[in-house]
C-alpha cells in the first residue's frame, strides 16, 4: 500500500483521483484551502474505502502554503503526487488584475514546480513513484496566460518523464477538455463536448500504465489535439480565438 498526495483533492478532478486511488487501496493526503470541504471529503473516503486520509489546509498561491505541503512530501513516503490545484480567471490577459494573474501563475506553475521538487528525492530513493500534472487542452493552443501556464506544465512533464525514466518514477501530463466540475459551471458549451471526471481519471490511469507522455480523454479532444499538432499556426491561433468566444 502506498500514499498519494493530491492538491485540490476535495472537489473536481482532484476528488476524482482521490476516489479512484482510495478504491485501489492507497492512503491519501488531501490538500485544499477550504477546511470544511476537506474534512467532508476525507470522512467520505475513509467511510467508503477504509483507507487512511490526512488533510492539509493550505493556500498554494502562498509560499507558506507550499512549504506546508513540501514538508509533508519530504518527511513521509508519498509515492503518488497529483498536482491538480488551480483556477482560471474570468477575463483574459490583460483585463484581469495583475495580482490575480500572479496568483494564478503561482498555483499553476510555481506550486507544481516546488512540490514535484520536494517529492522526487524520496521517490527516486525508493525506486518507485508516479506524478500526475493536471494540465488542460488549453495548453495546446495560444490561449493567454492560463493556456501558457498549462503549456508549461505539459512540457515540464514531458521533460521530467525522460529525466526520471531510469529511476522508477513515471510522469504524466493530463490534459482534459471541458469537464463537469464545480468550477466549470456556467460555461456555455454544447452538452456533447463535456467530459465526466471519472472518464478523465480512468483515461489518465490507463495512459500512465501505457507509458504515454500526455493523457487526453474523449475522442473529440483527441481529434482536437491531432489538428493542433499538424495545422499551420495561423489556423491554430484562429481556433484559440474561437475557443475564447465559446467560453464567453
Amino acid at each position: 500500500m502506498t500514499t498519494a498526495l493530491i492538491t485540490g483533492g476535495s472537489s473536481g478532478i482532484g476528488e476524482g483521483f482521490a476516489r479512484r486511488l482510495a478504491s485501489e487501496g492507497h492512503d491519501l493526503v488531501l490538500v485544499a484551502r477550504n477546511k470544511e470541504r476537506l474534512d467532508a471529503a476525507a470522512a467520505h473516503l475513509r467511510d467508503r474505502y477504509g483507507v487512511h486520509v490526512d488533510t492539509i489546509e493550505a493556500d498554494l498561491t502562498t509560499m507558506d502554503g507550499c512549504s506546508q505541503v513540501e514538508d509533508r512530501l519530504r518527511n513521509s513516503a508519498v509515492d503518488i503526487l497529483v498536482n491538480n490545484a488551480g483556477f482560471g480567471l474570468p477575463a483574459p490577459y490583460p483585463r484581469s488584475a495583475i495580482a490575480d494573474e500572479e496568483r494564478m501563475i503561482d498555483i499553476l506553475i510555481r506550486a507544481p514546480l516546488r512540490l514535484t521538487y520536494a517529492a522526487i528525492p524520496g521517490m527516486t530513493e525508493r525506486g518507485r513513484g508516479a506524478i500526475f500534472n493536471i494540465a488542460s487542452v488549453a495548453g495546446l493552443l495560444p490561449t493567454g496566460t492560463y493556456g501558457a501556464a498549462k503549456a508549461w506544465l505539459i512540457r515540464f512533464s514531458e521533460s521530467l518523464r525522460h529525466d526520471l525514466k531510469g529511476h522508477g518514477v513515471r510522469v504524466l501530463a493530463v490534459a482534459p477538455g471541458f469537464t463537469r466540475t464545480p468550477g466549470a459551471a456556467g460555461i456555455p458549451v454544447p452538452h456533447w463536448l463535456w467530459l465526466e471526471v471519472d472518464h478523465v481519471v480512468d483515461q489518465a490511469m490507463k495512459d500512465l500504465k501505457r507509458g504515454r507522455p500526455v493523457s487526453i480523454a474523449g475522442w473529440h479532444f483527441k481529434m482536437y489535439d491531432q489538428a493542433v499538432r499538424h495545422l499551420p499556426r495561423r489556423i491554430v491561433a484562429t481556433m484559440a480565438r474561437s475557443r475564447k468566444r465559446l467560453r464567453g
